[in-house]
């Protein structure tokens, strides 16, 4: 089991007004923190966490390798003594392209960094430009180079939506995203966020934001891609909170509290319906499965349940199984039964898409 802990650094170090960040409001924290508060975030956290289980120290919310040397130093300082300790196993850090080098490379490694994700929200020079990014492209190639050649884990995070973004750009950022061979992958749709240039964009009929079932059919062809190419997701959307809400600090776009289950319910009906045709499937289906996948199989608010029905005239049953998370059975017609991997899924979906 993994967990992590995360303290949230605010705009801090940041030395660019993106047109989509309030980080204030998308972290709900409004305070700089030093080396005091995140040991006692630490601590707090540690007191609900079992032994045994691989806990990580994260460092969210701004640029961390652009605040100042000696607050990095302090923070760290603290985080690499629970690893020295053997409490903790990773330290990771979210930066901007262009605040990586071999200097800073060195410094973090020296304390036991061992994750960094590099915000990179598009590799389209148009949508970096109009977003007010402030770097080009090729210092994310630079930088995503570096971290690896240092033996640090690579993180990659992008956005979908941005302004001047399209289905094809986002699938170029994914597709060179692939080459970059990550760790690991966020993927976020662009949310209109209060007291950002994004806001004042929209109040003057200047941007609109993908819709909802845009960003679900974009997303599930991402989603594909990456696990095609065994790349982890390890977050879909932005994580719900207080102010992270339509009507509070989400002011307009394809906000959902389980985005990523919309999307993976839609790959899931994809294909569904494809075997249905496949396989002229004409009665029920019942799928075998682990309890983890039942909620993504039905569909929220039991979404693919009810297409299938209107559909085809099917009903779609589960039921729950000791079976390993990856693998699904799916009976139909007579007891005829496909064994899969939800990588034959994605292999599948894959040539469908035509990714």
């Amino acid at each position: 089991m993994r967990k992590i802990i995360p303290i949230f650094v605010p705009h801090r170090g940041c030395p660019h007004d993106c047109i989509f960040c309030n980080q204030k409001k998308i972290t709900g924290v409004q305070t700089d923190v030093d080396d005091v508060m995140a040991r006692n975030i630490i601590e707090e956290y540690l007191k609900t966490i079992k032994k045994g289980t691989h806990i990580e120290i994260a460092f969210f919310g701004g640029s961390f390798t652009a605040i100042d040397i000696e607050t990095q130093k302090n923070l760290l300082t603290v985080a690499k003594e629970y690893v020295d300790r053997g409490i903790v196993k990773d330290i990771r850090l979210s930066t901007r392209p262009d605040c990586i080098s071999h200097e800073i490379l060195k410094m973090l490694k020296s304390y036991k960094v061992s994750i960094i994700e590099l915000g990179v929200q598009s590799l389209d020079e148009i949508v970096l430009l109009e977003s007010i990014r402030g770097h080009r492209s090729d210092e994310v190639y630079e930088s995503a180079k570096l971290i690896k050649e240092y033996g640090i884990n690579l993180g990659l995070q992008m956005m979908i939506g941005l302004p001047t973004d399209n289905f094809e750009k986002c699938m170029y950022t994914a597709k060179e995203f692939v080459k970059m061979n990550p760790y690991c992958v966020r993927i976020y749709p662009t949310l209109v966020v209060k007291e950002t240039g994004l806001e004042n964009l929209l109040n003057d009929n200047k941007y609109s934001p993908f819709t909802l079932d845009e960003s679900i059919y974009i997303v599930k062809k991402l989603l594909v891609l990456f696990y095609k190419n065994n790349i982890n997701v390890i977050r879909v959307g932005l994580q719900s909170s207080e102010d992270i809400q339509l009507g509070k600090a989400i002011l307009s776009g394809p906000y959902h509290p389980a985005f990523r289950e919309l999307v993976e319910g839609e790959i899931i009906k994809d294909y569904l319906e494809y075997i249905i045709k496949e396989h002229d499937i004409k009665e029920n289906i019942t799928i075998n499965t682990s309890n983890k996948n039942i909620s993504k199989i039905i569909g929220n608010k039991k979404v693919n349940y009810i297409y299938l029905k209107e559909k085809f005239d099917i009903t779609l049953k589960t039921i729950s199984k000791d079976l390993d998370d990856d693998k699904l059975e799916i009976i139909f017609n007579d007891s005829k039964i496909l064994n899969l991997s939800m990588d034959d899924i994605y292999n599948k979906l894959y040539e469908i898409y035509g990714i």
